[in-house]
């Protein structure tokens, strides 16, 4: 094995990624440390790409990040015509997606209850770890602040019964993942130091744990991205999003944005130049900020 990630770098990573340049970007291009002598700042990216007439953005996200940040970003969504957002299993959400009116003795509320059942949940246990780091870091989830219910939301990613059937058919799993993208990736990515990432933890320094992990977590999408072309997490899901442009871009859209985590976006990137598209502009948001104070 080329890599042995500690199990900070392990979960630190996994956060990251259900988390420029001209021409073809890699994942660092789209997630960010940027720092200065008394600051830090974790910041993702929204690159603008247009082609006869037609924009579309990338705009990268963090699971974790202070409420201001997805706050803002709920303004930027307004300006689109559509917006495509990620999250598995989330058909029903969105202000053009599949509205289920529950009332009672509705036969369809039944039917959608035992779906959910059946396919379960392969991320539940992604789902807990970011429970558990954003009482860590003082930061909030994502789905807490963001308005999934806004009418320009178009759901652009597998539903829950397919995410399940490919994974399995690939016989490939969240952990079994991010352990392969640790050993394709080209250049380690730097571990916590743990006596201080304790230290935070156990004295209540949010700040400290900040300084600790965002350089892991900046860094985890660069190994992803060296497995991309071979997933369910990243290939498939971005091919489903490609599915989902292309048939808004059917319906006459001109002015698109694509909210996903910005592992997904070296690979998103590629699709597009591939279609003839071409970056045009650039922009950087902070997620979170932390003083280097001991």
């Amino acid at each position: 094995m080329r890599i042995k990630m500690s199990w900070a770098r392990q979960a630190l990573v996994i956060a990251g990624v259900l988390a420029a340049s001209d021409g073809v970007g890699y994942a660092g291009d789209f997630i960010r440390v940027k720092e200065s002598e008394g600051e830090a700042k974790l910041q993702t990216a929204i690159f603008g790409y247009e082609k006869d007439g037609v924009r579309v953005d990338l705009i990268g996200a963090i699971h974790l990040g202070d409420r201001r940040y997805y706050k803002y970003l709920n303004e930027v969504f307004k300006r689109y015509e559509v917006l495509l957002f990620e999250m598995v299993g989330g058909e029903h959400l969105g202000g053009n997606g599949k509205k289920e009116i529950l009332v009672e003795g509705n036969e369809e509320e039944d039917v959608v209850e035992e779906e959910v059942a059946k396919d379960g949940d392969n991320l539940e246990g992604l789902r807990k770890l970011y429970a558990g780091m954003e009482k860590a870091l003082g930061l909030v989830g994502q789905s807490e602040v963001i308005d999934y219910h806004a009418e320009n939301f178009v759901h652009a990613d597998l539903t829950m019964a397919e995410f399940n059937a490919l994974q399995k058919e690939r016989g490939e799993s969240l952990i079994g993942f991010m352990l392969k993208a640790g050993m394709a990736a080209e250049k380690p990515t730097r571990d916590p130091d743990t006596m201080r990432l304790l230290r935070g933890l156990l004295g209540g320094r949010p700040d400290l744990v900040k300084l600790e992990v965002m350089h892991t977590m900046a860094d985890g999408d660069e190994q992803v991205d060296a497995i991309a072309g071979d997933s369910v997490i990243i290939a498939d899901r971005n091919a489903k999003c490609m599915e989902v442009l292309e048939e808004e871009l059917g319906g006459g859209k001109k002015k698109l944005g694509i909210f996903y985590g910005a592992a997904h976006f070296p690979d998103l990137e590629r699709r597009l130049v591939e279609k003839g598209y071409k970056r045009v502009s650039s922009k950087w948001i902070t997620a979170w900020a932390v003083k280097k104070v001991e």
